[in-house]
């Protein structure tokens, strides 16, 4: 699932291409993509919440775009441009068997492509959009919440991994897999560790990492697995540049040189260097 810097990095480039720009059609091809009215307009913002991509029109309306686990956005124009999941679609013809939605431009198309059908479009009203059910539940993302809010929630979660906590939106906003395993490694923090038994100094270290290895991402355009292409074609290059655990089991660690191991911690692969991250349960 793209990650909060993989939506932001969308957001970005998308706008080069769609902002300002009006769509005549939208063709709905699979009616669980597709939420709300049909609508059509001209592109007059590009918001993000959390993982949670909003194109605002003229007309007072809003798409909620969530890519969920197999969600691509491709733009065919004069320019070309994929993001998202990776597969054949982003070189391929389309619309093929896997798009869901089509956004006709003046001057391109816009598809929705979704594999496994988990992602969705979902038409708003502009001024209801942070009242909508799946925004509201959404917490402060890493900027704009302070150590004390975030050690006051760990508290309400005491006996869960902490890794867990940080996936949970309802308490930090756009934290995924990767940047979790970054932010922990980079607090000298254990996944699995209660999340009630660390002090309030260690979960301002987190706080901190979890800014910095995002901020990293969002700098180089992403994550590189395929899966995501920036607006140029390129790929982002966080974990080639940045990443010191995510996908570099058996790799030895940057800080003292044990191999980086891969555990599972809330039902998800995670990846830890066992020397420098000890489990705190006291």
């Amino acid at each position: 699932m793209p990650e909060l810097p993989e939506v932001e990095t969308i957001r970005r480039g998308l706008s080069k291409f769609i902002l300002n720009k009006k769509f005549v059609q939208v063709e709905v091809l699979c009616e669980k993509s597709w939420v709300g009215e049909r609508v059509t307009g001209t592109v007059v913002s590009l918001r993000r919440y959390g993982k949670a991509l909003i194109i605002d029109l003229n007309t007072g309306k809003s798409l909620m775009i969530h890519l969920r686990m197999t969600g691509q956005l491709i733009w065919r124009g004069a320019e070309q441009y994929a993001a998202g999941h990776p597969s054949e679609n982003f070189v391929a013809e389309l619309p093929n068997k896997q798009t869901r939605v089509v956004f006709k431009f003046e001057d391109g198309v816009l598809y929705f492509n979704d594999q496994r059908k988990f992602g969705f479009i979902k038409v708003l009203l502009t001024s209801e959009v942070e009242n909508d059910a799946f925004i509201k539940k959404l917490a402060k993302e890493p900027w704009q919440m302070n150590a004390k809010e975030l050690y006051d929630k760990f508290q309400h979660h005491k006996n869960a991994p902490v890794k867990a906590v940080l996936l949970d939106q309802t308490i930090i906003c756009g934290l995924g897999n990767i940047y979790a395993d970054e932010a922990l490694f980079d607090a000298g923090v254990h996944p699995e560790t209660r999340a009630g038994a660390l002090d309030e100094k260690q979960v301002e270290a987190i706080l901190m990492g979890a800014r910095k290895v995002m901020q990293e991402s969002i700098d180089s355009g992403g994550s590189t697995m395929a899966t995501y292409v920036r607006a140029d074609g390129t790929r982002g290059d966080y974990l080639e540049k940045f990443a010191k655990v995510f996908r570099r089991e058996g790799e030895s660690c940057v800080r003292c040189g044990a191999k980086i191991v891969k555990i599972r911690v809330a039902g998800r692969g995670t990846h830890v260097c066992p020397k420098c991250q000890k489990v705190n349960d006291d």
